[in-house]
């Protein structure tokens, strides 16, 4: 079947409509969220917080973690659909992925525009930057493999970027923000959407249905088929002699994803960032900080709190939990 590629705009549009139109057919509810999982309870795990947004921040959250990067050193980044984007500036991370002595990883998108095949990619990681901080290596650029599923409800493997072997230790560096389709995005997604490959993306997008076409129709099936995925590249990093960490930066949270070439004006002030060796927790932990927020003039998070219950998208955190990827319930350390 020959493959059709949208525009971004257009895409954005089905984005739009066809995730709004209802989970397994039905109209999507609004889901109230609980204030807060934070927990006093040492077995719990650790959601480290800083509200020092700068490359210093990032170098120091990260060390606060404990667990030194080894080997090869991944740090999988976003690098964004266009330069109004909000994904997270080159000179922002520089510090972090020197410390590492990392590379910036990521994959080719499904969605045409402008990361659409790799030489198109090559052309905005060079505008954007990203090349005169650390090399960026586009994982998918030379092939795909398939890693195992825990969860085979709705795919039966993950699909992703064959120079995943190339790496030993990942920093799974993700801007938290809303999305179109996920209803937020931080690192479970930027784990199970970033590490998959063009027909991976479609995999989980039409949640196992196809790999070659765009198809939208189920949310649950796309939310839980993202927790698979996500599962699955944790599981891969956690194999002896690998390993991975999780940071969510809390800055320009647009309901936008920085998939989004020219997403609406953040309305939410930023936060700060969160670091934690657990996906779920951190996730979870940015969703209690935006869910529990007291608004003030020109720093609302209803606009994005509105996005996330629309899509249904704290239902990817409830799957991933009940997977065993993660905990909802965190201790959180503040290190300012």
């Amino acid at each position: 079947m020959k493959r059709i590629f949208l525009s971004l705009a257009t895409l954005l549009t089905v984005m739009a409509v066809t995730c709004c139109s209802g989970t397994r057919g039905t109209q999507i509810v609004e889901t109230p969220q609980q204030t807060t999982h934070e927990v006093q309870d040492a077995s719990a795990p650790k959601v480290f917080f800083t509200s020092d947004i700068s490359p210093e921040g990032l170098v120091k959250i990260y060390k606060a973690l404990g667990v030194n990067a080894f080997g090869r050193v991944g740090v999988k980044i976003s690098t964004g659909e266009s330069k109004e984007s909000n994904y997270l500036r080159p000179e922002l991370i520089a510090n972090l992925v020197h410390e590492v002595k990392g590379t910036f990883i990521e994959c080719n998108t499904a969605y045409g525009g402008s990361r659409a095949n790799t030489a198109a990619h090559r052309a905005a990681i060079a505008e954007r930057g990203f090349e005169t901080v650390a090399k960026v290596d586009i994982m998918d650029e030379e092939g795909e493999i398939r890693i195992p599923v825990k969860d085979e409800t709705f795919i039966k493997y993950d699909i992703v970027g064959n120079h995943i072997q190339n790496y030993d230790f990942v920093i799974n560096l993700a801007h938290f923000k809303g999305h179109a389709m996920g209803g937020f995005g931080g690192v479970l997604k930027n784990q199970s959407i970033g590490f998959a490959s063009t027909s991976g993306k479609l995999y989980i997008h039409s949640a196992g249905r196809s790999t070659t076409r765009w198809m939208s129709d189920n949310q649950d099936g796309f939310l839980e088929s993202m927790a698979a995925a996500a599962q699955a590249v944790h599981n891969y990093f956690k194999q002896e002699g690998k390993d991975i960490i999780y940071i969510d930066v809390m800055n320009n949270m647009s309901v936008d994803c920085d998939c989004d070439a020219h997403p609406d004006k953040p309305r939410l002030k930023d936060i700060g960032i969160l670091a934690s060796v657990d996906p779920v927790a951190v996730d979870q932990a940015c969703i209690d900080l935006v869910f529990g927020h007291t608004d003030s003039t020109g720093d609302d998070a209803k606009p994005l709190q509105e996005r996330i219950n629309r899509q249904h998208g704290l239902h990817i955190l409830d799957h991933a939990e009940a997977l065993g990827l993660g905990s909802k319930k965190y201790q959180l350390v503040k290190i300012d």
